[in-house]
């Protein structure tokens, strides 16, 4: 309809309003989309180095203002392709959900065999944490409610857990346990 009437009227204006809503139209078929291609297991586990993969996965997100903070060389055994979904997906979210410029960090866990990636935005709220991965829960009028769904489909088909926590800063922290690293820096 608001195309027709910039059509009829030339108000471009009107344009603006259509083209959010392509936008959003093509994050849903994206997200749906690597919902359909992620299988119940990984069939190509190789060495993929963490650092270089986030490098990679945080030069494709529009990240604004945002600032990256790799506190990991460690190499797991894994899908590179799944685990770019991972991160790509986790960043989105840290971006999308902060106001101001984030800063997001990704390190090994300490105490358990893992990584986490976390922000220093203003978090989850912790009776809403156990709901984020389900498809189609989301608190953001322009999200899908699909990419951390997309996130705890990547975890499970490599065998491994998340969980989301809060970060030292309040920050929302994303937890992933029970990863084989085959070299941890």
């Amino acid at each position: 309809m608001r195309t027709e009437y910039a059509l009829e009227t030339g108000d471009t204006d009107a344009l603006e309003t259509a083209q959010e809503a392509l936008d959003r139209m093509e994050a849903i078929v994206e997200d749906v989309l690597t919902l359909a291609r992620q299988g119940e297991a990984v069939d190509a586990s190789r060495p993929v180095n963490l650092r270089h993969l986030v490098k990679r996965c945080w030069r494709r997100v529009p990240t604004e203002d945002a600032t990256l903070r790799v506190e990991t060389d460690s190499t797991v055994s894994g899908d590179s392709d799944c685990l770019s979904h991972l991160f790509e997906n986790l960043f989105g979210n840290a971006i999308e959900h902060t106001q101001d410029a984030v800063t997001v960090e990704v390190g090994n866990l300490s105490e358990r065999n893992g990584f986490y990636v976390e922000d220093d935005g203003p978090g989850i709220d912790a009776e809403h944490r156990a709901r984020v991965f389900e498809r189609g829960y989301t608190d953001s009028c322009s999200g899908t409610g699909l990419g951390l769904a997309i996130v705890a489909d990547v975890v499970s088909a490599h065998g491994w857990e998340v969980q989301a926590v809060a970060s030292d800063s309040g920050g929302a922290r994303f937890e992933i346990t029970g990863v084989d690293h085959m070299d941890r820096s």
